[in-house]
Parts: C-alpha cells; sequence; structure tokens
C-alpha cells in the first residue's frame, strides 16, 4: 500500500475515511520512501546536475526562480550547487514523471484513493526559508525526511479552493501577509524527520527552517481530491458521443435575444440526455477515469 508507505496505519485510515479537514501530525516508521529521496541522494542529484530542468526551481524567501540554475537551457551543477550554498530552497517537481520508485508510488495512491497525485522534494537549509505564505488547492502529505521544519498555518481565508477557483495567486492581496503575521498563526508545527503532516486544502502555511541549523528535506505528496464538479464532468463528457451536441452553434445565435432560447434548449437536451444514462454503467466508467486519468499538473 502507497499510502503506508507515508503515513502509518491510524494515518492511512484518517485519511481515506474521513479526509481530515484540520492538520494532523503523525509519527510513523521509516520506509522505503525515505531511501528513495534521502538527503544524500537529493544533494547527489543536485551536485550530478542531473535533474530534469523543468522541474527544478529556487526559492528563497520569495517567488521561485525557474532560470538561475540554466546554462544553455540545461541544468548547471555547478550553479545549482551553489545556490544552494548560498541558502536557496531547492525544489525537485513531479517526481513521479522521472523517478520510477515515486512513480509506482503515485500510481498505487491513485488506485487507493482514486485520485490522480504529484510529488514534490524541498531541500531548505539550515536558517533559511523559501516559499512564502500560500495556500494549495489540494490535500498535502508532508513526510519529513531529514531535518526540522516549522509549519506556521493559519485557517484557510477561502472556502475548499481549486486550481481554477480561489488559487491563491489568483485572489492575492497585498495585506495578506501583514494581516496573518500581526494575528499570528492558528496553529504552529515543528515537523521533524519520521512525521508526517496531513496539510489540507486552503490550510495557509509559512515554512520556513530559520530557527534551525541542520539542512530540512520534505517531501510534498498533492493529493487532488475528485468533487461533484468532476463527477458532473464525467457525465457530460459522454454527451459528445451524441451528434445533436456535435452540431454548430451560428455564430447570429450566440447574441441576444437568441442565445437564451439556444440555452434553454441545451438544458432541456442535457436533461433528457442524462435521464438516460445507465448509472451501474456510468460508474464504471467513472472508476477507471478516477485511477488512471493523469491530470496531475502542479
Amino acid at each position: 500500500m502507497s499510502l503506508g508507505l507515508l503515513l502509518p496505519p491510524e494515518g492511512v485510515v484518517d485519511l481515506l475515511t474521513t479526509w481530515p479537514d484540520r492538520p494532523r501530525v503523525y509519527e510513523r516508521v521509516r520506509t522505503a520512501v525515505d531511501e528513495a529521496m534521502s538527503l544524500e541522494y537529493f544533494n547527489e542529484l543536485i551536485d550530478a546536475g542531473c535533474a530534469p530542468p523543468d522541474e527544478i526551481a529556487v526559492v528563497k524567501a520569495g517567488p521561485s526562480n525557474r532560470t538561475a540554475f540554466l546554462t544553455n537551457g540545461r541544468t548547471d551543477a555547478a550553479k545549482l550547487s551553489r545556490l544552494r550554498d548560498q541558502g536557496y530552497t531547492i525544489r525537485f517537481g513531479n517526481m513521479q514523471r522521472w523517478l520510477p520508485a515515486f512513480h509506482r508510488i503515485s500510481q498505487g495512491i491513485q488506485q487507493e484513493t482514486g485520485y490522480s497525485n504529484y510529488m514534490h522534494a524541498f531541500l531548505t537549509p539550515g536558517a533559511e526559508q523559501g516559499l512564502l505564505h500560500h495556500w494549495d488547492q489540494q490535500m498535502a502529505v508532508i513526510v519529513q525526511v531529514a531535518g526540522t521544519k516549522t509549519w506556521q498555518l493559519w485557517k484557510p481565508p477561502v472556502e475548499a479552493p481549486m486550481r481554477e477557483y480561489h488559487e491563491s495567486f489568483r485572489v492575492w492581496h497585498e495585506d495578506f501577509i501583514p494581516k496573518w503575521e500581526a494575528a499570528g498563526p492558528d496553529m504552529t508545527i515543528e515537523l521533524a524527520a519520521g512525521q508526517t503532516l496531513l496539510l489540507p486544502r486552503g490550510w495557509v502555511h509559512n515554512p520556513h527552517a530559520l530557527g534551525y541549523d541542520e539542512p530540512s528535506l520534505h517531501l510534498t505528496f498533492a493529493i487532488r481530491e475528485r468533487t461533484p464538479l468532476w463527477l458532473a464532468e464525467q457525465l457530460l463528457a459522454q454527451a459528445i458521443e451524441q451528434p445533436d451536441f456535435r452540431r454548430v452553434i451560428l455564430p447570429a445565435d450566440l447574441e441576444q435575444p437568441v442565445l437564451v432560447d439556444r440555452l434553454s434548449e441545451t438544458k432541456q437536451a442535457l436533461v433528457a440526455f442524462l435521464g438516460k444514462l445507465d448509472m451501474t454503467e456510468m460508474a464504471g466508467r467513472v472508476r477507471e477515469a478516477a485511477v488512471t486519468g493523469m491530470d496531475y499538473t502542479t
């Protein structure tokens, strides 16, 4: 079980049966995940310069930089090593795409949950900070592999954000950080090696290693929840098989007042179409889409 590599048995049960809406910390034992991306291996990837350039970002208390480590469009090991030594957080992204061990874990998580997912690794030097305050739009399972990282957390400022709705950078206001800092965090977690944090979507987090001398390495397993909107999209996707839904809408019909009539006709056609669908057959199709759809974009 892939989730069992990230969480103790009670954590797996919590995730699969309740999907917590508040952060939780679990004690775990070392697993194959710790070996697949150890601190030593992460540093070896930096010093060898063999990580895919499109999946690397560097950041130091601000926005990420995707080019500072490049020479002629390729990963420059000397530049990347120097940035690490200068206190930059190094992020290796989408490890399920280029490391076989994490590809297998990703597939396992999708089979267990029906949710697509992606995986990042973050190395933050001691006494440094990478990303600043933000929130994410999916559940994050954060596995601390080495060192300790401080997680300052604030309750979600928006309800159930999604990538296309209330993603933090889309609705960002300059007064967010001063307001949060003035109020102080709702929770502060010192996440140590051997612990895992469940961080539900929408929770504001300000992670850093400012209080520690040793480097911090954590892995973020971002699990993209399915929603009723996703189910609706799966149902509507079948309409493409009907010729009436593939016919051309004339340009003139996209203007008022004719457009109101066309929308009403389409609404009625959709209701009739959905009413004829075999839900048992659709359940099979939707389950197959849930466990195979590779929609884990960052």
